[in-house]
C-alpha cells in the first residue's frame, strides 16, 4: 500500500503569509500550434509539502543540495496527536515507545484542513519536544502542519534545535488517510544549489511489500 502524503501544487495552494505564491506560465502550447507543451513555475521552495535545509536558518549551514539523503528515505512512524492537543512537548513524547524509531511524522488536525486555506492554529513542537527528538538521534521529524514552530514564533527555536541535532524537517504533509503506525518514508528533495529548502513528492509505503 502506498500513501501519497504530498499536497497538490496549484495556484490555489495556500502559502505562508507573505511568501511567494505558486504561479504557472506556458512557454509553448500544442493548442497554439507549438510542437509540445512546455510550462514553468514560480514558487517558494517552502510551498506545500517541503523540507528545510540548515541553510534556512544558518548562513554557514548546508544548502538543500548538500543534505544527507539517508534522512529522507527509510523507516518512519506516524503518531496521531490526541484530540485537540496543540503542543508536542517532551512530556507527551515521553509517553511514546521510541524503540527503533528513526523518523517520526505527527498526524494532527491540520491534515483535515483544505489545502487552499492557511491555518494559524496548528499543533506544533515545543523547544523541549524538539530537544527530546534530537537527543534520541531521530533522523527526521515531520508534521502535517505548516511549521514545526508556532505561527507567531519569531526566533523559531524548534527549527534551530532540530537542525542543530542534525534532524531533517518535513512540513506540510497530508496524513488524513494514513493510520498511525510504521511505514517506509520517501521524501527526497530536489538538488537546488545554494537554496534553503525544496518541495517534495512524499510517500509512505506499507512495510508489508505485498500489501
Amino acid at each position: 500500500m502506498i500513501y501519497d502524503i504530498s499536497q497538490t501544487l496549484s495556484e490555489r495552494t495556500a502559502v505562508w503569509p507573505g511568501d511567494q505564491k505558486f504561479r504557472t506560465r506556458w512557454s509553448m502550447r500544442l493548442r497554439d500550434g507549438d510542437s509540445c507543451n512546455v510550462s514553468s513555475v514560480t514558487m517558494s521552495v517552502h510551498t506545500g509539502t517541503h523540507v528545510d535545509s540548515p541553510y534556512h536558518f544558518h548562513e554557514t549551514g548546508p544548502d538543500i543540495a548538500s543534505v544527507p539523503l539517508r534522512h529522507y528515505i527509510g523507516p518512519a512512524r506516524v503518531l496521531r496527536l490526541p484530540g485537540r492537543q496543540r503542543l508536542i512537548d517532551a512530556a507527551y513524547l515521553g509517553t511514546q515507545d521510541w524503540r527503533g524509531v528513526e523518523r517520526v511524522l505527527f498526524k494532527t488536525d491540520a491534515s483535515n484542513q483544505p489545502e487552499e486555506e492557511f491555518t494559524r492554529d496548528y499543533a506544533c513542537l515545543t523547544e523541549d519536544g524538539a530537544e527530546f527528538l534530537g537527543l534520541r538521534h531521530v533522523l527526521l521529524a515531520g508534521t502535517d502542519a505548516p511549521s514545526v514552530d508556532a505561527f507567531d514564533s519569531r526566533i523559531l527555536p524548534c527549527h534551530n534545535v532540530l537542525l542543530r541535532h542534525g534532524v531533517a524537517i518535513l512540513e506540510g504533509a497530508r496524513l488524513a488517510a494514513v493510520p498511525p503506525g510504521d511505514y517506509e518514508l520517501i521524501c527526497l528533495p530536489l538538488r537546488f544549489a545554494g537554496l534553503d529548502g525544496s518541495p517534495v513528492r512524499a510517500i509512505l509505503r506499507s512495510l508489508d511489500l505485498h500489501a
